[in-house]
């Protein structure tokens, strides 16, 4: 695979290591995570003025219709100097929610909003024992005046304090586990009925608990079909995986650079330990894990980029061919797109352990101070290891794909 990059996205990525340096080092981000709100507003309208809020939203809405594979240099960025705001929550799971799901009024009033700054979002699925289910929602949406009334718990929310919108999943029909019958809204939160508990998580992000009393929504606040959200919920997660892999890469690549300065800085026995032949070799294995990684992201971000091509491509073609075999393509599509992504994070998450683990162990006892980056990149790989599915659930739902 050519990982050359096109001059547009060298711009960007020089763009975005000019406002690391400038506004977001590492004592920086400290501050950051360390302050009441956990993120930084004047970071945030940085990132909007610079256009990489606007990156992955439709032309049509104010942004550049740009997929994955244009979001990578971002996502690199963000893993490598560990930048905690709601890129993920907003870019990369509420916007494509809406982008892909949500009614010509619903992308109106929010997409342009998200791209100026001015809105953030937040995606409410993961409940009390899904693990990483995404058919596993409980929450229940039941049909009351002209609308729709909310009851449930969601957990880890990431950045739901944050959010002035969150999408929220809940089941309209069916049983908890099923496929069917699971929809998704649109809530304020700061609607009546609708408690956060906002905390710090181990790598320096912020997340919440969100529990939903009586929380009345109108229809239009519903968000794609009811009843059938599943389809969408998986392939924005899918998309948000990706990101998360090539979040990976930046991360992995700041380790690695981390700790091979400090083995040709630190001396014993009169001499850098980096020219010892078992350090050597251990620093060797971590760049061909940053390579492998490397590349496993750039296939999962060009595959999730290809199944909305193909929807696009099904919904042409549906006036001359049987419904069922459009329904057929877009189920292959889907599957394809699942199994590479699978395929990746199983990869990524293997790598994050073993580079997080060995660059710590390198750096020896001061490799855990909160003094070091070094600890805070571990935290950080040790959480996107988990992220949207450890290795063994990908490794169960890779192997349970046919094609």
């Amino acid at each position: 695979m050519n990982f050359d990059r096109t001059e547009e996205a060298r711009q960007l990525a020089a763009s975005i290591a000019r406002f690391v340096e400038r506004d977001y080092d590492f004592d920086t981000r400290r501050k950051i995570v360390g302050s009441a709100e956990g993120v930084s507003p004047e970071a945030w309208k940085t990132m909007a003025e610079l256009g990489l809020l606007g990156l992955c939203v439709p032309v049509d809405h104010g942004g550049f219709g740009g997929g994955a594979v244009d979001a990578m240099p971002v996502m690199e960025a963000i893993g490598e100097a560990l930048i905690v705001e709601p890129y993920l929550a907003t870019v990369g799971l509420g916007a494509q929610l809406i982008a892909r799901g949500g009614t010509q009024a619903q992308k109106e009033r929010i997409l342009p909003a998200v791209v100026a700054g001015d809105l953030t979002l937040a995606f409410a699925q993961t409940e009390t024992d899904a693990r990483y289910g995404l058919a596993h929602v409980a929450t229940r949406a039941t049909r009351r005046d002209g609308g729709y009334l909310l009851e449930g718990d969601k957990r880890v929310v990431l950045h739901g304090e944050q959010a002035e919108l969150i999408l929220v999943s809940a089941r309209t029909a069916g049983s908890t586990g099923d496929d069917e019958g699971i929809s998704l809204f649109l809530v304020e939160r700061r609607a009546p009925g609708v408690s956060v508990r906002g905390y710090r998580t181990l790598d320096g992000q912020r997340a919440a608990d969100i529990a939903l009393s009586g929380v009345h929504i109108g229809d239009d606040a519903v968000v794609g079909n009811v009843g059938r959200a599943l389809p969408l919920i998986e392939s924005v997660v899918d998309f948000a995986t990706a990101l998360v892999c090539a979040e990976a890469v930046g991360a992995i690549r700041y380790a690695n650079d981390a700790t091979l300065e400090y083995l040709k800085a630190r001396h014993q026995f009169g001499v850098a330990i980096g020219s010892f032949q078992a350090l050597q070799h251990r620093m060797v294995d971590l760049f061909i894990e940053y390579e492998q990684v490397q590349s496993m992201a750039s296939l999962a971000c060009a595959s999730v980029d290809k199944p909305t091509h193909a929807a696009t491509e099904a919904a042409t073609r549906a006036a001359t061919h049987a419904a069922t075999d459009v329904a057929a393509d877009v189920e292959t599509a889907a599957a394809v797109r699942k199994r590479a992504v699978s395929a990746a994070k199983i990869r990524v998450a293997d790598a994050c352990r073993r580079v997080s683990q060995e660059s710590v162990q390198l750096h020896g006892g001061m490799g855990m101070t909160d003094e070091l980056k070094v600890s805070h990149t571990f935290r950080r790989l040790t959480m996107i290891a988990q992220q949207f599915g450890d290795a063994e659930y990908h490794l169960e739902r890779f192997a349970g794909l046919d094609l």
